[in-house]
């Protein structure tokens, strides 16, 4: 099973190596890491997604929170956050095949970021499914360069 753990640390130098290094010494892979500074330039906030079962969440939780940065861990339930991902990706462009990219990118709501006579420079941001649908339809035209960001998640605080 997949879970999202939202971390909050101390910001300062080593902690996400301190973290990583928790996961690497009990084996278990990290699927996606990502670190940034909150509102509070002294704490930062960790997004890691990683399989395991219950037990497992349980141990590295509790691991997690005797390492001295570590403010707080939280599991995120998909349902009850908001979980984004972006992407920036270069295609290669025919004449051809112009209208047809750049057709999908508005369907997406992807943000052309640069057009050249031979290739477009694309910006999208969604959850994991929609980042890979957008890879995916965009890999039939040749995908030239791509870069993907970890996946960065918050409790959805709003009202069902």
């Amino acid at each position: 099973m997949k879970h999202t753990l939202s971390i909050l640390v101390n910001n300062n130098p080593g902690v996400m190596s301190h973290v990583s290094g928790l996961f690497t010494r009990r084996s278990y892979n990290i699927d996606s890491i990502a670190v940034g500074v909150t509102s509070n330039v002294e704490i930062s906030s960790m997004t890691i997604v990683v399989r395991g079962d219950e037990a497992m969440l349980a141990q590295v939780k509790k691991q997690l929170m005797k390492l001295p940065d570590v403010l707080s861990v939280e599991d995120l339930a998909y349902e009850d956050s908001i979980n984004r991902e972006l992407v920036l990706i270069s295609v290669s462009l025919k004449d051809a095949t112009r209208v047809e990219v750049i057709s999908i990118c508005e369907v997406f709501k992807a943000k052309i970021v640069e057009l050249n006579l031979d290739s477009i420079l694309v910006e999208f941001s969604g959850n994991t499914r929609q980042v890979s649908s957008f890879i995916q339809n965009m890999e039939i035209y040749g995908i030239i360069e791509i870069a993907r960001t970890g996946q960065i998640a918050l409790k959805y605080r709003g009202k069902v």
